[in-house]
């Protein structure tokens, strides 16, 4: 059952109309852009509002403008896909529900899924134009639904300044929440929905493996678990090792060593043919040990980008580079040979290898530190 036409606001009906299966991009003045060229879309189904009559709708929208200035977003807009990943992400609850928070929500189809399957959702909506109607979600759900002005990826941003919505301190969300710090090895306290917006997957993933590895934001309370919609492109980069080095990269390395990623389900956009994934990644129980923790995971970084820097050296060269150590040794303790390149090492042989250094006894000093390879998220 799509949701009702009656009541929402003119941008609001306008999203909704987005036919089955498809995927819809609002943002700042989008009714007075023209229809972008072709290889702008990124496969997506609409660059540009239109609408796509559906049987379930008693009224048709005319175009009207929008007020947003929060530039372009990506919403769910198929009641199939929405019903599969909440389903998916809920399966057959016999304990009580997790507690949901989904990223940008907009005209709520995923909402409305979650909720439906028995969820308990926060909705952080960065647009306000979509509020009252998220709100309207929750009626008669004794408390299950909560609506909140924010964008979670803009959550804690750099700076010492006033944070202005629908940026927000992690801190004051949770606090208002409710929701208290769990050890690193205890469960999962929470978990993030949502979508990951076009052209910023990149620094996301920069953004939220620093958190992760600091324990820092949202990860101070926990290992969070995310379930979020993703490229095939990023995706593949992601989940890159030795098998196919063109896309094996830093990032590759850090999120497989600090979580579990899973597919739970692909999407083929039309008519690009092009991908998108449902994953899971969840922080690994294991990741910090006596020699790799929140307070030296910038060591870790450092070493992982320095060997990716020029990623056909021997990984021999490397070590000379990194630590006064002997190469050749840690090489032996870790089962390298000398003729081994960085694209040979798998990302936990990265984990091995620095835990080997760190925790060295035969130097005073482990490390050969150059901070001129600190960095930036989007390194």
């Amino acid at each position: 059952m799509w949701i009702p036409v009656a009541g929402l606001p003119p941008r609001l009906t306008l999203s909704s109309l987005v036919g089955a299966g498809r995927f819809c991009i609002l943002g700042a003045g989008a009714a007075r852009r023209k229809p972008l060229q072709a290889r702008n879309r990124r496969g997506l189904s609409d660059s540009a509002p239109q609408l796509c009559p559906d049987p379930d709708f008693r009224k048709s929208p005319s175009r009207v403008k929008s007020k947003s200035t929060l530039g372009f977003n990506r919403y769910i807009t198929s009641r199939r896909l929405a019903e599969t990943m909440a389903q998916i992400v809920c399966g057959k609850q016999k304990t009580p529900p997790h507690l949901f928070l989904e990223c940008n929500p907009g005209p709520g189809i995923l909402t409305q899924a979650l909720l439906e399957v028995g969820a308990k959702v926060v909705a952080l909506e960065s647009d306000k134009t979509f509020i009252p109607h998220l709100e309207s979600l929750g009626k008669n759900l004794e408390g299950k639904l909560q609506v909140i002005h924010c964008d979670f990826f803009k959550m804690d941003p750099k700076g010492t300044g006033a944070i202005k919505p629908p940026a927000m301190a992690s801190q004051d969300l949770f606090q208002n929440l409710g929701i208290e710090a769990v050890p690193w090895k205890a469960g999962i306290p929470l978990k993030i929905i949502g979508t990951f917006p076009i052209r910023s997957e990149r620094k996301i993933l920069w953004k939220l493996i620093h958190n992760l590895y600091s324990c820092t934001s949202i990860y101070k309370y926990g290992r969070i678990e995310l379930n979020v919609l993703i490229y095939e492109k990023e995706f593949q980069k992601l989940m890159a090792d030795p098998r196919n080095p063109d896309l094996y990269q830093v990032l590759s390395v850090l999120w497989q060593v600090a979580c579990k990623i899973e597919v739970l389900h692909k999407e083929l956009l039309e008519p690009s043919q092009e991908k998108l994934y449902f994953i899971q990644i969840t922080p690994c129980r294991n990741l910090f040990t006596e020699n790799l923790t929140p307070m030296n995971y910038q060591v870790f970084i450092h070493m992982v980008k320095h060997c990716f820097g020029k990623r056909k050296c021997r990984l021999l060269d490397h070590l000379r580079s990194l630590t006064p150590l002997d190469a050749k040794d840690i090489l032996r303790q870790i089962g390298k040979k000398k003729e081994d390149k960085v694209t040979n090492l798998y990302p936990q042989d990265f984990k091995q290898l620095f835990e080997t250094i760190q925790s060295s006894k035969d130097c005073a000093y482990r490390w050969l530190y150059d901070d001129r390879l600190e960095g930036r998220y989007n390194d």
